[in-house]
């Protein structure tokens, strides 16, 4: 709070304020009041003013009798983003109005030193950024290991996080909203503003002022304890170091050194192999995809599947060949599918080649559906798929009713 008024005290000189002005300074905020923190780029997908859009709601919470609450904000927009500027100008305004002017705060040329202390100081750090626009949102994960509790909209880090710790039902904050998304931002806007009002007049204020006989927040501090005890193992700089070197810059070491081993024997013949795949992709076909058994199925049965494929100037050990099944939607779209590996059955007189799928399981009643898709394939190939050569069955997905 003292860093915060030396800061807008000298905010207010450079303005050239009145002294009145620039004394009130030493008035605003409060030590005890439960303080949120918001503070990163002013891009406008961030929606730094999703808080002010009910000025009388958010000013009941903000001034209630005995329960004050208080917003420290800071951020910079690109020069070049006058949305950006616009808001930031949006924040200044409110946070001159006379009902906000002790207890919502901007901080002028955000840096390090600044996110510093209001990472330390904030009871809550506040995130609203649209869906699915946040990349990361570590400003929030430096908060978290300070002991603030995290108040975002399901995007970014905090989707992952939410979800881990709700399947463990583990308390660590905080989701504005369901991660639900409408086609008018401004319904966006209003549907994720009520919920996060709701949320600070049902639970966050009225939990940070539950007091015992000692005057401890005792369920808040619980909380503060559960957020960082699960959290900080996983989102932090060194297990995300650590595991960028073993998934990735260890295994590309470990796949360039055995590439380039014997003269680039290894290289050599996947350069081949791929020269060779682009020029004969095209005659790559799926000619029928049948079942070997009823499509009339009961839980717990398995489908048996063949598919006929030619092949051209290509082998069996050059493709992989998968069975793409999913439910089906009402569109007749297959969704939340999985790949099958088929394994080559043979080859009739004609050079067609057969592969059959012969342990396809039913788990789950309903419409199902399965397709046949062929990637190439090369044990030393570095990505999973080549630009422009996947082939599917062309005739639709066949169902299967379980």
């Amino acid at each position: 709070m003292a860093f915060a008024r030396r800061r807008l005290r000298a905010q207010l000189v450079r303005r050239g304020a009145t002294q009145s002005e620039i004394d009130a300074a030493d008035e605003v905020l409060d030590p005890d009041a439960l303080t949120i923190g918001f503070a990163r780029r002013f891009a406008t997908y961030k929606r730094a003013a999703l808080l002010l859009r009910d000025v009388e709601r958010l000013e009941q919470i903000l001034n209630q009798p005995g329960r004050p609450v208080q917003v420290l904000v800071a951020g910079k927009a690109h020069p070049r983003d006058d949305a950006g500027k616009a808001l930031i100008q949006q924040v200044v305004k409110f946070a001159g109005r006379k009902e906000f002017r002790r207890r919502l705060v901007f901080l002028e040329d955000y840096d390090m030193a600044v996110a510093r202390y209001l990472v330390q100081g904030s009871d809550v750090w506040l995130n609203t950024p649209l869906r699915p626009q946040e990349a990361s949102g570590t400003s929030g994960m430096k908060a978290l290991a300070n002991g603030g509790l995290n108040l975002s909209t399901l995007d970014g880090w905090w989707d992952e996080a939410w979800h881990d710790a709700s399947a463990e039902k583990r308390f660590i904050g905080w989701a504005i909203g369901n991660g639900e998304g409408y086609d008018d931002p401004d319904e966006q806007d209003q549907v994720e503003s009520s919920a996060l009002y709701e949320l600070l007049e049902r639970e966050i204020v009225p939990g940070f002022y539950e007091r015992g006989a000692d005057g401890l927040p005792r369920r808040w501090i619980a909380q503060m304890k559960s957020s960082i005890s699960t959290l900080c193992p996983t989102f932090n700089m060194q297990r995300m170091v650590k595991q960028y070197a073993a998934e990735f810059y260890v295994a590309a070491d470990g796949r360039f050194q055995q590439l380039t081993a014997n003269g680039a024997e290894r290289a050599r013949a996947v350069a081949a192999w791929t020269s060779h795949v682009k020029t004969h992709w095209k005659e790559v076909r799926v000619d029928s995809v049948d079942p070997l058994a009823k499509t009339d199925l009961s839980v717990g049965n398995r489908l048996h599947v063949c598919a006929r494929l030619q092949l051209g100037a290509l082998t069996p050990d050059q493709v992989a060949v998968e069975l793409y099944v999913g439910r089906l939607d009402a569109d007749g779209e297959l969704t939340d599918a999985y790949a099958i590996p088929m394994k080559a059955a043979g080859q009739d007189t004609a050079g067609v080649w057969a592969f059959e799928a012969a342990t396809v399981p039913c788990p789950r009643s309903g419409l199902h559906g399965y397709t046949v898709r062929v990637t190439p394939f090369h044990p030393h190939q570095t990505k999973a798929f080549l630009p422009g050569a996947i082939t599917w069955a062309g005739s639709g997905a066949k169902t299967a009713k379980v």
